[in-house]
């Protein structure tokens, strides 16, 4: 059986997908002792800039890799919605967008929401928070844009933490009221936290350093939500640190972007520069835990909320599609119950990833969770072979689509009548993209409607999309939507009556490729 070139993509270092952990944990904390949680989030951190994973040259990730080296490194994670809120509500509640109603940036997490943080806090834990949070009610957009705290863009009442009650130092949309040098937070009571002089990501990582050397007499959860290396939105372009400004010019390019225009050209070298930064604060959480004697109970897990196209499959935004350009992201994770796992081909998503910390700590998992825990993945060969390889994608803005990915195929569909954000779903659908991740890992050649003969009803691959089809039909139940029609159509290329040869459909909204 072939592989997925995303799975085949192992690099030489001695990282070995099959050194599972039999019994379920490689390095287990002490019996009964609750193990610390860490999540480091980037944000739009393409998964292929990690060094761990084999195809990228530049050297910028040694920290990250070095947790690829010592835990587990997910070949195949994804985001279920390629969007900063979205993906964030995802993450904490392990519900689809559509279910945890955070389908689009503004609306924030429910008061009520059962999260990672509501569920630890009741069992003893302590919840923090730090950096970017962007899941209270906002409005980003409004003409009377405060950003020292009005619309809900600094300040986060602690209703809308869902359930980071402890430690709080954060923006809502820290990219509105932080720049790279200086900017402000908020603490718990709503006192302005003001840095200048500092870079962004190690005031941040100054932070939360401070926390972890404070005495703990209860297990802690520890959220560090950066923005790098997201655009500055104001500048509209990354922003790196002074000193990797200029190191990084004429880098390595990702086969997915150099066969399309866009904006790597201009701004790959300071997104590298943003990638390294994170990889020093990471390496700084990293060095801080073993000093303290944290590091053998503490589980880190270093993820990205979605990826970066560089405006290569849309013309409009930087994400949201559900290319691997926008959807796949890099998943890392050390300490008990990973250690020793190597590399995990296995297609993990969002949604599976507070399950998993549940179970990893010995937590029950609620049953408002629509993901799964992927532990079973990691101990044993049984549980990897019932481990269902494919993830459940929701979409706005480009378009109103929902997608699979799996470990062969990434398919698409769209509502083509509809505006992106003009509605969370759709009752109707068609299809629109899918992708043979096997002869076409860079996704550059759409295969629906695609006719590789001269006869006119001779589809390649229909066999297959039919049962991707109806697999997305069935997810798209499962997710708590209604079933909805989803056609098959000749693709955007369209035999008209007269005509001897296909004429091209213009593309819906922003989506084109």
């Amino acid at each position: 059986m072939k592989r997925s070139a995303a799975t085949a993509a192992v690099p030489a270092m001695a990282f070995n997908a099959q050194a599972r952990n039999a019994e379920g944990a490689a390095q287990r904390n002490q019996p009964g002792k609750p193990p610390n949680i860490l999540i480091v989030i980037a944000d739009q951190f393409r998964w292929d800039c990690v060094g761990a994973y084999g195809l990228n040259p530049m050297g910028v990730t040694p920290n990250l890799d070095s947790i690829a080296r010592r835990g587990a490194a997910f070949q195949n994670a994804v985001t279920n919605q390629p969007w900063c809120s979205p993906s964030r509500a995802c993450l904490f509640t392990g519900q689809y967008g559509t279910r945890n109603g955070v389908w689009e940036l503004g609306p924030g997490l429910r008061t009520d929401a059962t999260t990672l943080a509501t569920v630890l806090r009741s069992q003893g834990y302590t919840t923090n928070y730090i950096g970017k949070w962007h899941l209270a009610p906002h409005t980003a957009n409004s003409p009377e844009v405060d950003p020292l705290g009005s619309n809900g863009l600094g300040y986060v009442p602690p209703r809308y933490r869902g359930g980071f009650l402890d430690l709080w130092q954060a923006a809502n949309v820290l990219e509105l009221t932080t720049h790279p040098y200086e900017g402000n937070l908020w603490d718990a009571d709503g006192k302005v936290i003001h840095y200048e002089g500092t870079y962004r990501v190690d005031y941040l990582t100054q932070l939360a350093v401070k926390f972890l050397k404070q005495k703990h007499e209860k297990p802690f959860l520890l959220v560090v939500s950066q923005l790098e290396p997201h655009e500055q939105n104001d500048a509209d372009r990354p922003v790196p640190p002074k000193k990797y400004a200029g190191k990084y010019v004429n880098p390595f390019v990702p086969q997915d972007l150099k066969a399309l225009p866009g904006m790597w050209q201009e701004l790959l070298p300071d997104y590298y520069g943003g990638i390294k930064a994170i990889d020093d604060s990471v390496g700084v959480l990293l060095k801080t835990l073993s000093e303290q004697g944290l590091s053998e109970d503490t589980i880190v897990v270093m993820l990205s909320d979605h990826g970066n196209h560089f405006l290569t499959r849309t013309y409009a935004e930087w994400k949201c599609t559900p290319h691997d350009s926008s959807i796949h992201i890099p998943l890392l994770v050390q300490g008990p119950g990973f250690d020793g796992s190597g590399m995990i081909p296995d297609v993990v998503s969002m949604v599976d990833i507070s399950p998993s910390l549940l179970d990893a700590a010995g937590v029950k998992i609620p049953d408002s969770m629509q993901g799964r825990s992927f532990m079973p993945v990691l101990r044993s060969p049984e549980g990897r072979r019932s481990w269902r390889q494919e993830a459940f994608i929701q979409f706005a803005e480009s378009a109103i689509g929902r997608a699979l990915r799996t470990d062969k195929w990434t398919y698409c569909a769209i509502d083509p009548n509809k505006d992106g954000m003009a509605a969370p779903n759709s009752s109707t659908y068609q299809e629109y993209q899918a992708y043979d991740l096997q002869t076409d890992p860079h996704q550059l050649i759409n295969l629906v409607g695609r006719r590789e003969t001269g006869n006119w009803d001779d589809f390649s691959n229909r066999s297959d999309l039919d049962e991707l089809r109806e697999r997305l039909k069935s997810r798209i139940v499962e997710a708590g939507e209604d079933k909805p029609v989803v056609t098959q159509v000749e693709g955007r290329l369209e035999v008209v009556p007269g005509q001897s040869d296909p004429t091209v459909n213009p593309p819906p909204y922003g989506l084109y490729r």
